[in-house]
């Protein structure tokens, strides 16, 4: 029989037997190499340059000349270091909620065994688990949390399986996540390669991976298309039976009603109108009446008839 022996492998990978477990993918681990190469020495040569000539107005130039170089090598070590680790942050907030209750979990417990006996013990860990168990209200919000935890690391798998977000690798920063009445809101930073409508040309496989019937995305501010808004949802809120506090104002000895019935018409019933159709009579239009004549005007006066003497207008 062979002997499996776990070893770690180049720093990424967890290798026990025939079985292999990925940390860090190889794509994701040689980009961040090469970045923090070239971060070294740009920083190196730019902090070095920078020191050195300000360093020159106080001392020799050659003292200033090493005064840079040592503070560029400094400076360069420190942004190759968070470079080169930047995918184990990346990794580390993945699962800070899961660290940060696993750590809560021991060290609360190791502190509560040191300090008091079995019996005091027992009665802590029975009040502190049962009591939330056995709240409905308690035991709802208990759950849709571990949901949401759930939830970042399904869509984080989605993005490494069938998202694909660059030639790097680089996977968008999921932030956080939060409950809702129908799932969970989870908000997400894209990285160069993704955008929205990508997103939504895979919200089934989303939907499938994350274990809900339907998801939706879309942006999360209006000035920043890479930070948008996946909303899970696992049940329909509007089936729900919702209780109404105007039951509680009824008077409870109120007889109940009877229900009435109530017919509906589907064709008219006009008893009262006749079979026959109706004569409709029309009445003719009035004559109009003609107005009086008029008198004839009479005739402008004419001043010869007067006896006037004309000849003085004639000339």
């Amino acid at each position: 029989m062979s002997k499996s022996n776990g070893r770690w492998s180049s720093g990424r990978s967890w290798k026990r037997g025939s079985g292999t477990v990925t940390v860090i993918e190889a794509r994701v681990h040689r980009t961040s190499e090469r970045n923090a190469k070239l971060a070294f020495f740009l920083t190196t040569f730019v902090v070095g340059l920078l020191s050195a000539t300000v360093a020159a107005s106080y001392i020799h130039p050659i003292l200033a000349l090493f005064v840079g170089m040592a503070l560029g090598l400094v400076c360069g070590a420190i942004v190759w270091a968070l470079v080169r680790i930047w995918p184990v942050i990346r990794l580390l907030w993945w699962w800070t909620p899961e660290t940060l209750l696993g750590l809560a979990v021991v060290y609360g417990f190791t502190a509560l065994a040191h300090h008091t006996t079995l019996a005091v013990r027992i009665a802590v860990v029975a009040l502190i688990v049962g009591v939330p168990a056995a709240v409905p209200y308690t035991r709802r919000r208990i759950v849709a949390l571990a949901w949401c935890f759930i939830v970042r690391h399904r869509i984080r798998t989605c993005f490494a399986q069938f998202i694909i977000a660059n030639q790097s690798g680089t996977l968008p920063l999921i932030l956080w996540a939060k409950p809702t009445p129908v799932g969970e809101r989870v908000w997400v930073w894209l990285r160069t390669g993704l955008s929205l409508a990508d997103l939504n040309a895979r919200l089934d496989k989303i939907a499938v991976a994350c274990w809900a019937s339907t998801v939706t995305v879309e942006r999360a501010s209006d000035g920043n298309a890479a930070y948008v808004r996946l909303d899970i949802k696992r049940r329909d809120a509007l089936t729900a039976t919702v209780g109404s506090p105007l039951v509680g104002l009824v008077d409870p000895d109120t007889p109940a009603a009877e229900p009435t019935t109530v017919e509906v018409p589907t064709a008219l019933d006009l008893p009262d109108m006749p079979a026959e159709p109706a004569t409709v009579r029309i009445r003719p239009m009035p004559t109009p009446r003609t107005a009086p004549a008029s008198k004839p005007a009479a005739a402008p006066a004419v001043a010869g008839a007067r006896g006037e003497d004309l000849s003085d207008w004639i000339d």
